[in-house]
């Protein structure tokens, strides 16, 4: 009820933007591998996988992205919907960000123990989400989901939820990946620094 005439006016910015559909569902992983579809306000064209391939956004230069995709990435409102998606149960507030299975399934190949995180419900915001970013590597992703299943917590998640506030505000915190990269995966095959996303 609070967010509605929010999503209400991004929903009439969309539509009058090219038209398009107003929602973008997509295939999601959550606890014990099953398959959902994340509900996200569409902020790229309705042609951006076209050629069938799952890829992450190299961020605000991405051509895929429209005027109004922009906007509502930048305050994170794109994410509202996956609101509906929690009161479904379909995920958690506070829990691993769900993955796609393409994506997941790559860094799995080189690192199985990236299904660890599946031990828990994904959630709108999460461990990884606050302490680390949009690029950041797969490596240090699951070492931060890792330490926030390793000890649940209440009070952690109340932490986690004010801290989601502040990255609002953080125009890093929605950095893309690199041209030509299609996963956050460092392509050099050095495994991120955790204490960096600490800094």
């Amino acid at each position: 009820m609070i967010f509605s005439p929010v999503m209400l006016c991004v929903a009439v910015a969309i539509k009058i933007t090219d038209g398009g559909d107003i929602f973008y569902r997509q295939k999601r992983l959550t606890k014990d591998g099953k398959i959902f579809s994340v509900l996200k306000f569409r902020s790229m064209r309705m042609d951006a996988e076209k050629d069938g391939v799952a890829r992450l956004s190299t961020g605000e230069n991405d051509p895929r992205v429209t005027r109004v995709g922009r906007f509502i990435r930048a305050v994170r409102f794109d994410e509202l919907p996956q609101l509906l998606n929690i009161l479904k149960g379909d995920m958690a507030i506070v829990g691993p960000r769900p993955e796609r299975p393409e994506i997941s399934a790559q860094y799995a190949k080189e690192m199985p123990e990236w299904n660890l995180r599946l031990q828990a419900k994904c959630g709108l915001t999460g461990y990884a989400q606050v302490y680390g970013q949009y690029n950041t590597t797969p490596y240090d992703k699951l070492l931060l989901d890792l330490m926030y299943i390793a000890r649940p917590s209440l009070f952690e998640d109340f932490k986690i939820i004010f801290a989601t506030v502040k990255i609002l505000f953080m125009k890093e915190s929605t950095e893309g990946v690199a041209e030509g990269q299609v996963t956050a995966r460092v392509e050099t095959g050095a495994q991120g620094n955790i204490s960096q996303t600490f800094k």
